[in-house]
């Protein structure tokens, strides 16, 4: 890890837009929908050097929050402790942070990874080393099924197949039993070689789970994420020992303090890992060594992102090696109308490519993200 708290440089200035982005269908999830667009917060900073570093917090409001309260956390809350202070002092200015306002974490996320991609650059390292030792230069990539019209869906596994991808994860728990049975049954038939992963998103009750979960099970999905609601824990403990498939935590698992609840309860076999609801890059390492440390291998999750919020969660991947079981970074190419970044996100023959040029690696487009603004909130304005 290299170590960046020589840097002297200070925030001068942060910047804070909210966008609304068109995405290209429908998607049905166990909690809520989303169609139309997406709704993401862009924050800026610049160093007295005059380098600039990018971030992004990627809410949804039945998850995690809202991009309204998100904005306002940065602009008001976050703002005060950021402009001003001394780059190399980043970590303590994000633990200053974490206290300054309560949940937000997409925010805080947000923040970090602008850090991130600034001191990378002033120190002309990519931001992985920042954090770690690189353990991969590839992460397989999983592409999400959602979408009510199962045709459509079909016709955009047919792409990813051509496009070299071998992961697919179907969202289930959104409508009927029977319809959850039919598209995993024509997806193995129609694909047997991909890997088939399932996530219900909560969606289902503590009556139904543990009957609809053994019949998901006897298909043999790789695994199965999420079935009930986070709190219920005793309903995951009981699902994971009934079925032979491994049991994934999501919304169960937020950051290190339900990491320790859930291994104690032993209420999944892995744990699914994002920098928006752990509020950051650091607190995602720390899940992810909490679950290795309890034999847990992890996922590298995501909300609805752009390319600026996938590849904060690329570069975290890169130095976490319990981080087994791929990433689900695929909105960028496969889901927005159009991504922020200057360049395509980094995706090769289905895996993402860990960038090693500075900061986060990969430019991103000042006049996209003006094109996208429905508020912003300029430093001087």
């Amino acid at each position: 890890m290299i170590d960046s708290s020589s840097i002297d440089d200070l925030i001068t200035a942060m910047d804070v837009w909210h966008l609304s982005i068109p995405v290209v269908s429908r998607r049905d999830h166990g909690i809520g929908s989303v169609a139309g667009e997406i709704d993401i917060v862009i924050v800026r900073l610049t160093s007295s050097r005059g380098l600039e570093g990018f971030g992004e917090a990627s809410p949804w409001p039945v998850f995690t929050g809202t991009a309204e309260a998100n904005f306002a956390a940065l602009d008001r809350y976050l703002r005060p402790h950021v402009v001003g202070s001394r780059l190399g002092d980043w970590r303590d200015t994000m633990s200053v942070a974490q206290l300054a306002v309560v949940h937000c974490q997409e925010a805080k996320a947000a923040l970090e990874t602008a850090f991130l991609d600034l001191a990378g650059k002033t120190l002309e390292q990519p931001a992985w080393a920042l954090l770690g030792v690189k353990c991969r230069d590839k992460i397989p990539l999983s592409v999400s099924l959602a979408n009510p019209n199962f045709e459509e869906d079909l016709a955009l596994v047919e792409r990813l197949v051509e496009d070299e991808i071998g992961i697919v994860k179907i969202k289930t728990g959104f409508d009927s039993h029977a319809f959850d049975m039919k598209r995993l049954t024509e997806l193995r038939k129609r694909f047997p070689n991909l890997d088939i992963r399932v996530d219900y998103n909560q969606g289902l009750s503590v009556d139904e789970a543990l009957g609809r979960v053994q019949d998901i099970d006897s298909l043999q999905p790789t695994f199965i994420e999420q079935p009930v609601r986070a709190h219920e824990y005793d309903c995951m403990a009981a699902l994971r020992e009934g079925t032979r498939a491994p049991l994934l935590a999501d919304e169960s698992v937020f950051g290190p303090e339900d990491l320790a609840r859930a291994t104690r309860e032993r209420i999944c076999d892995g744990v699914s890992i994002k920098i928006m609801k752990s509020g950051g890059l650091d607190r995602g390492l720390a899940v992810s060594s909490g679950a290795a440390q309890a034999g847990l291998p992890a996922y590298g999750g995501d909300m609805f992102e752009s390319g600026i919020a996938h590849l904060g969660g690329t570069h975290m991947i890169a130095v976490a090696p319990n981080i087994s079981l791929g990433c689900e970074f695929y909105h960028a190419n496969y889901y927005l109308h159009e991504d922020v970044l200057a360049q395509p996100f980094p995706i090769e023959h289905g895996q993402v490519v860990v960038p090693d040029a500075p900061g986060l690696g990969v430019e991103v487009s000042l006049e996209k993200i003006e094109r996208y603004a429905v508020q912003r909130k300029l430093s001087g304005e």
